[in-house]
Parts: structure tokens; sequence; C-alpha cells
């Protein structure tokens, strides 16, 4: 533990950083894992899921929690995977 006032704030800031940013990265997760649950059920809760995912993803990379490619990486991926299983099945 620091003893420099400014550097014990800094510690007690980077803990609460640490808690927001795992909280929204354990959110991001489950808007993804709900989206790849839904995609086996009809495609109005896929198309609903994959917009909720889409959404939770550039919040994600807007407020710096991951790159901006790795978002766009994982949106085209998603859009893939519904396109190919919605074009299958309907």
């Amino acid at each position: 533990m620091p003893n420099i006032k400014s550097a014990i704030k800094r510690v007690e800031l980077e803990k609460a950083r640490m808690i927001k940013n795992a909280a929204s990265k354990s959110f991001l997760r489950t808007t993804i894992r709900r989206f790849e649950e839904s995609i086996s059920t009809d495609s109005e809760t896929a198309a609903l899921a994959l917009k909720k995912a889409t959404r939770a993803l550039d919040k994600a990379s807007s407020k710096g929690l991951i790159h901006k490619n790795l978002a766009a990486r994982k949106k085209s991926r998603l859009v893939k995977r519904f396109s190919k299983h919605f074009a299958q099945v309907g």
C-alpha cells in the first residue's frame, strides 16, 4: 500500500474502475451469450437479441472497454451467424 496521499487515491480509483469494468464486460458477455442462445428460437427473438448485443458492443468500444476493431469483428461475426442460420431455416 502506498504512503503518499495521491497514490492512495489512485489505488482507490483503480479499484472502483476495475469493479465497474468487470461488471460492464460481464454484461457484454451476457448479451452475446443471450444472442447465441436465442438463435435456436425464432428469428424475431434472435433479431432483438442481435440488436442488444450490437448496441452493447458499440457502447463498450466507445467507452474504451474494448478496442473498436474487436467490436467490429464481433458484430460482423454475430450478424454472419444470424444470417447464415436464418437463411437456412427461413
